[in-house]
Parts: C-alpha cells; sequence; structure tokens
C-alpha cells in the first residue's frame, strides 16, 4: 500500500534534503563544509545576474553562514595535486556547477537540449570550423570564445567569396555544441567568462577514464540524485532537477519503484503521487533562517515551491519595473520552515551599501520576530559581501518596521 504523508512532513523531508535542518557550522566553513552541501544540492545553478549576489554564491550562504567564495572558485575552476578539482560545469538544471564524478551521467546522453540542433547544423554546413576550434583551444589553452574568434580570424562581418575567417556567431556556437557534446568544458572563468578548455586537461583521470554510462542507467542515477535532493517529489520534479525528458524520466522512476530504491507516496492535497528515497529524513521541527535567491534548488521550480510552502513566488526581472508586484531581484526569506516574506535586494557596491528595495510579509505571520530575525540576516549578508550597510527603501509593508530594526543608516 501507499504510504500517505501530510504537507508539513513532505515540507520537512524537503528542507532537510536540502541541508536546512542543520546548524549552521559554529567555526570556519571549510572545504568539508561545501563537499557536504553540494553533495545534498546535487548542484549549484550558475546565472548571470549579478545585482546582489551571483547564484552560485548564495546557497552555499543560505546553508552555512558567512564563507570565503574563493572556496567554490577553487573547487570549480582550478586544479592541484593538494586541492584537486571537485566541481565541472555542464548543462545540468540550467548551467551549472556539480560534483566531477556526476560528469560521466550527463554525458552518457541520458539528456539533451534541443538547441543544439541549429549549433549542429553549423557544424554540417561549415564542417572544418569544429576542428579547427579545437585546434585552436588544445593550442592557446583555456580561451574565451572572443579569443577563439580573433584566432580563427572572426570579424562578425559577412564573408566575402573565398575568404577563410568565420562569422562570430557561428564560432561561439560551435563553442557550446563541442561544451555539450562534452569535447570543451569550463577550464576557468574570468570575470563570468567562460574560458573553454579540454577535458583532459580539467577533469581528473580518473572522471575522464570511467567506462560510458548506458543512458538508461544515467537516467535512473540521475532521478536518484534529484531524489535525494529534494526529499518528496513527484515525478515531473524529479525531472525537472536535471531536466530530463518525460519518458526517459518516467521510465527511470517505474524501475526505481520496481527495484525497491523508490517508495511511492501520496502527499495530502497534492494532485500528483510523490516518491521518495528509502529512510528520507523527515525531522519533527525545522528552525533557522536563511535568504533564498531566486535560483536556489530549494524554491527554483515555482509550481513545487508553491506545493510545499502555499508561496507564490516568480522572478520580476523581465517584468516592466511599473508592472513588478515585489521587485527586480526578490529573496524569499526562509524562518523556522516556512517562507514568512520576500525582499528585494541589490549590492550597491560603489556605497558599499546592501540595498532593500522592498519588504514584504507573508499573511499571518509574527512580523515583529519576522522583522527581527530578518534585519540581522541582511546584517550578516552584508558583512559577507563586504559591504558596510544595510538601508530599507519605502515599498512594501515590512519597509518602515525593517528599516527601524536596521538602525541608523
Amino acid at each position: 500500500m501507499t504510504d500517505r504523508i501530510t504537507p508539513g512532513a513532505a515540507r520537512r523531508a524537503a528542507l532537510a534534503a536540502q541541508g536546512f535542518a542543520d546548524a549552521r557550522p559554529a567555526g570556519p566553513v571549510t572545504r568539508r563544509h561545501l563537499v557536504r552541501t553540494v553533495d545534498r544540492t546535487k548542484l549549484l545553478q550558475l546565472d548571470s545576474v549579478n545585482v546582489a549576489v551571483r547564484a552560485h554564491y548564495m546557497p552555499l550562504f543560505s546553508r552555512l553562514g558567512p564563507y570565503d567564495a574563493a572556496l567554490v572558485d577553487d573547487a570549480a575552476w582550478s586544479h592541484s595535486a593538494r586541492r584537486p578539482r571537485l566541481l565541472v560545469e555542464y548543462w545540468a538544471h540550467e548551467a551549472s556547477l556539480l560534483p566531477v564524478a556526476d560528469w560521466p551521467l550527463l554525458m552518457s546522453g541520458a539528456k539533451r537540449k534541443g538547441w543544439w540542433r541549429f549549433a549542429e547544423e553549423i557544424a554540417e554546413r561549415e564542417p572544418t570550423l569544429v576542428d579547427d576550434v579545437l585546434a585552436a583551444v588544445k593550442e592557446l589553452g583555456p580561451a574565451s570564445a572572443g579569443t577563439l574568434e580573433q584566432a580563427l580570424g572572426a570579424t562578425g562581418a559577412p564573408r566575402p567569396p573565398g575568404a577563410t575567417w568565420w562569422e562570430r556567431s557561428d564560432v561561439k556556437r560551435v563553442c557550446e555544441l563541442l561544451f555539450g557534446l562534452g569535447q570543451l568544458t569550463t577550464g576557468t572563468r574570468v570575470s563570468f567568462q567562460r574560458l573553454y578548455d579540454l577535458p583532459e586537461r580539467v577533469l581528473p583521470p580518473e572522471v575522464l577514464a570511467a567506462h560510458p554510462v548506458d543512458p538508461d542507467e544515467a537516467a535512473r542515477r540521475l532521478v536518484l540524485n534529484s531524489a535525494s535532493a529534494l526529499g518528496v517529489a513527484t515525478e515531473p520534479d524529479l525531472r525537472d532537477y536535471y531536466r530530463l525528458g518525460p519518458a526517459r524520466s518516467q521510465q527511470a522512476v517505474a524501475e526505481l519503484v520496481e527495484s525497491g530504491e523508490l517508495e511511492p507516496v501520496e502527499v495530502h492535497g497534492w494532485r500528483h503521487g510523490a516518491y521518495l528515497r528509502p529512510g528520507t529524513r523527515m525531522p519533527r521541527r525545522v528552525s533557522g533562517r536563511a535568504l533564498l535567491c531566486p535560483f536556489d534548488p530549494l524554491i527554483w521550480e515555482r509550481d513545487r515551491t508553491e506545493r510545499l510552502f502555499g508561496f507564490r513566488y516568480r522572478i520580476e526581472i523581465y517584468v516592466p519595473e511599473p508592472r513588478r508586484e515585489y521587485g527586480y531581484y526578490v529573496f524569499p526569506f526562509l524562518l523556522d520552515g516556512e517562507l514568512v516574506a520576500r525582499v528585494d535586494l541589490k549590492a550597491d557596491r560603489a556605497t558599499a551599501t546592501l540595498r532593500v528595495p522592498g519588504a514584504f510579509a507573508e499573511p499571518g505571520v509574527d512580523t515583529a520576530r519576522v522583522v527581527a530575525e530578518l534585519a540581522a540576516e541582511l546584517h550578516t549578508m552584508a558583512a559577507w559581501l563586504g559591504l558596510d550597510a544595510v538601508v530599507a527603501g519605502a515599498r512594501g509593508d515590512l519597509a518602515s518596521p525593517l528599516a527601524a530594526a536596521l538602525g541608523p543608516r
């Protein structure tokens, strides 16, 4: 018989799976803490928006508190015998950092991005461009698409008959195709710009030497990763974590249920059945606080966020300013296992100020306690970012009490 669990139990299982049921470290955050956190979240999404802090840094702060961002940089974009590379970039949920050991699973063909077809058309139209790009990377070492364009004589202008240079967009798209196929990866980043390199110069030898993974087996292992990271999840939730195709995900879930590696459950109020791994932790209580960036894996799937927390959340970056409900880059605030508020945040680096243009409470919360905890967490975040002050704006029902709690400007 299928077990039934309450929405509260499902929510607490999700929080525990993501690392929010544990206290933050009492001392300095170390590489060991990073490994443990990524082992739970399975990946860190990358995003170019830097209005407050880049997306791949924030989930670790949300779970661990202040830490040296160089821990992530070293784990993802440098390598030495003493401190081997731990993370590699690939298309997982979206562009993401994931443990190097999972790279073969993504190379299996279990997932495939539709835009590759367009890049493949370029490769077919200009068959020597792929070889030229690979040869240039081999010679130059880590190189941006712009550097490769220059090396190959790209100008971005239409090519006269018989000319040998490539159009700029073609070079970039071929780089991305080769990245998707695993023939190139990210050697390092400079000012967040990806520098492409050969996998054999980036990944540990044991990862490169791993036997090819059957796509169906890779899908099962990715779904198990998703289940571990999500706690309790529907099949579409499990599918979305690594953006697998529906048919492959559904087959993997069915096989994992048959083998006993996933257990079906019903969550009261959920339209679809759910699944969990045997032994999934369901704490009776979750305490603590955290600000969550829009791309945190706890909340990046908006329908699931509403299902778990009763919290409707949409990112409004692309909404014209007059039509925004809450703000440009809004962070939900997690307190004792509930999403209790949301704040629009901006790091004003010119004045060393963390600005809060808007602050909004969820219905029915203890406003006084939310304001006190939120103010404390904002001060902690500002200090972590090297900012000297936190200043609240005028938008939202929490704006005035938050400004008072934050203290003098």
